[in-house]
């Protein structure tokens, strides 16, 4: 029956957030969203936006039942299919980018981002304007694991497509798929309603690609001030920041910089939480560990995602969803005989980015057990999703027709033009659910929160 395991996600995830099971209550039945593919994708994305609806509108006295529209779900989960600037969809994957023939399997790349293409491109010995073809025949040459251990020594991304490992994923399930630390410190209530109940509450965003914004875009939803910041040596890719934007200010600040530093450090002093989505060493390095910003800033809440994890051998690895469905054999169960597949779309960073807003969202509110730290990974919900009911069919619902996604998107005027992008999967409190303004280009905004108003702030 669809939403069985979906409904088990949701009251297994409130428990770990320590929230009140007499919410789930106001829950109706959990949609299934079109997604199809052999793993439930559908069902993982939508118990996701299930858990982030219901930390959203827990606090409402009214108890307005939440209902939630699997098209909807699935239009927000697709968003770079309907995405367009200016009536001009994206590129979404770069030439250089998805599974590739080794000597002896697949592998699959991921070079979007200029430095990224680079890297493989440096560690196959080709030219820098070879062919999609060329690199082909240079990866065909190598075996898989030589081409990881080179492309990642080099800087880039490549990862072997294996099987499923069932007993790693059994002990990575034994783990919280939220996991909460930290505890004391003093947090401000804020001055939202209903509607908006993190108004008056200030959102430090250090993220990227599409987990974390697809966080922050859905506390800034909830009524929080979000800025993103973002160093200026590597460029966002422009129509992907639009797309997970709406809500949000950009700025960008290098903090190798003496001035940009302490600017930086006086977000920091009057941030409410930081959302961090960049790899655990290299926040460190930074000073910017979630147990250092904790203790440094007493009223502070932390959300942190990584691909990989935050310990053992693989918590520094870069990495992506397409390259975390590779490897934990997502890709092989979603292929056939020829060649690997994917699930129909990111869910693994979508379902993990509604995950971490409903943590934040929970942190904020002072009901998950004075938690003041929260770590979600995309391995540890690609874990997740494994665990769940599959089918041997390929194609076990018909997917999202443009027809139905329609009436889920929504048109902004930006400096740069027209955007069209999706609409929130949430249910919020008071039903309407719509952005609370358009996409900024990238970096467009100063490095400062908005002005104190007249609520005591």
């Amino acid at each position: 029956m669809p939403g069985e395991s979906a409904a088990g996600l949701v009251r297994r995830v409130w428990g770990e957030l320590g929230r009140d099971p007499v919410a789930l209550e106001r829950l109706g039945p959990i949609p299934e969203a079109p997604l199809p593919a052999r793993l439930d994708a559908g069902g993982l994305v939508a118990g996701a936006v299930a858990i982030a609806s219901l930390a959203a509108a827990a606090s409402d006295a009214d108890r307005r039942p939440i209902a939630l529209d699997g098209d909807r779900i699935a239009t927000a989960v697709t968003s770079e299919r309907w995405f367009a600037l200016e009536g001009a969809p994206p590129s979404v994957w770069a030439p250089l980018s998805g599974f590739r023939r080794s000597a002896d399997g697949w592998v699959r790349t991921h070079a979007n981002y200029p430095h990224h293409e680079h890297a493989l491109r440096r560690a196959l010995h080709v030219a820098v304007d070879a062919s999609p073809a060329e690199v082909d025949r240079a990866i065909a040459a190598r075996t898989s694991a030589e081409l990881v251990a080179s492309v990642t020594a080099a800087g880039g991304l490549c990862v072997e497509v294996r099987a499923e490992r069932p007993s790693e994923d059994a002990a990575l399930r034994e783990r919280p798929l939220v996991d909460l630390g930290g505890s004391g410190g003093t947090r401000r209530s804020g001055s939202g309603d209903a509607a908006r109940p993190l108004a008056g509450l200030r959102v430090l965003d250090l993220t990227r690609v599409i987990a974390g914004p697809v966080a922050t875009r859905t506390l800034a939803l909830l009524g929080a001030e979000v800025l993103r910041v973002d160093g200026r040596a590597q460029p966002e890719i422009g129509w992907q920041h639009l797309d997970t934007g709406a809500g949000k200010r950009s700025t960008m600040l290098d903090l190798a910089d003496g001035a940009d530093r302490r600017r930086f450090g006086e977000l920091l002093d009057g941030a409410d939480a930081v959302a961090l989505g960049y790899r655990p060493a290299g926040l460190e390095r930074l000073g910017l560990s979630p147990d250092e910003l904790v203790d440094r800033h007493p009223r502070l809440v932390v959300g942190a995602v990584s691909a990989w994890g935050f310990d053992g051998a693989n918590a520094d690895r870069r990495g992506f969803d397409s390259l975390v469905q590779a490897e934990t054999g997502i890709a092989v169960l979603e292929g056939d005989a020829d060649a690997p597949g994917a699930l129909p779309a990111q869910v693994l960073d979508h379902a993990t980015g509604y995950l971490l807003a409903a943590a934040v969202t929970s942190m904020l509110h002072g009901a998950a057990g004075g938690a003041r730290v929260a770590r979600l990974s995309l391995r540890r919900t690609a874990a997740e999703l494994l665990g769940m009911p599959r089918t041997d069919a390929p194609l076990p619902q018909p997917a999202l027709a443009a027809e139905a996604a329609a009436s889920h998107l929504v048109e902004f005027t930006t400096p740069l033009g027209a955007v069209r992008v999706a609409k929130p999967a949430l249910d919020t409190a008071d039903g309407t659910s719509e952005w609370p303004a358009g996409p900024r280009p990238w970096g467009a905004d100063r490095a400062e929160w908005m002005p104190v108003v007249a609520d005591g702030r």
